[in-house]
């Protein structure tokens, strides 16, 4: 299997890029984020590489870090997250903007991604939700309780959306704000200093 390429990109596509490692092409399917971190054509690159074979072929994909690729993995997870619908997905979100949102329960975020309906949206929610804790996510880790609200968190977090604030906005200003003010901050603290957070 392969892991991992470097070497001159050859030519970059709606979708996908082209290494010459060696003087043999390797095409592997990206997302945009991913695309939009390579070098121009004749640069140096590195990839880390998901290989996916099957009885009529063999597809690479690519990812400019360990946390886009474990992302891929775990959305393809699901049933009805393939991996043309994974890749829709990280050139919409970050890993980053994943966790929250899933974290979030943020349905409508997720949906933003092409292919991504109301439904399959929730299920990615519903699915992700207890494992995307495994994953390193540099700044932005699930496991540990770390993204998760008490009662008076998400009461805070609906009342920001009820003012109009996205989900996955109103509840990263509310986890700063429960972070920063400890856990026996009041719901009226949180929703001012939630404000305060989606203000600046």
């Amino acid at each position: 299997m392969i892991a991992k390429l470097t070497g001159r990109v050859d030519q970059a596509g709606d979708g996908f890029a082209v290494l010459d490692v060696g003087g043999v092409g390797y095409r592997a399917f990206c997302s945009s984020r991913c695309l939009a971190r390579l070098p121009a054509v004749g640069g140096e690159a590195s990839l880390l590489i998901e290989t996916h074979v099957s009885q009529d072929h063999i597809h690479l994909y690519g990812f400019a870090d360990a946390a886009e690729r474990d992302w891929f993995r775990l959305l393809t997870t699901v049933q009805g997250v393939g991996s043309k619908v994974a890749l829709a997905l990280l050139s919409t979100l970050s890993p980053a903007e994943l966790a929250t949102a899933i974290a979030a329960q943020d349905r409508a975020t997720l949906a933003r991604a092409q292919g991504v309906g109301p439904k399959l949206a929730g299920r990615i929610a519903a699915e992700l939700k207890d494992k995307a804790g495994n994953i390193a996510l540099g700044a932005v880790a699930v496991a540990g309780g770390v993204n998760e609200l008490d009662r008076i968190g998400a009461d805070a977090v609906s009342a920001l959306v009820n003012l109009g604030y996205r989900r996955m906005d109103a509840f990263g200003a509310v986890l700063d704000a429960q972070r920063r003010l400890g856990a026996a901050a009041s719901l009226d603290a949180l929703i001012k200093a939630g404000l305060r957070e989606l203000g600046s």
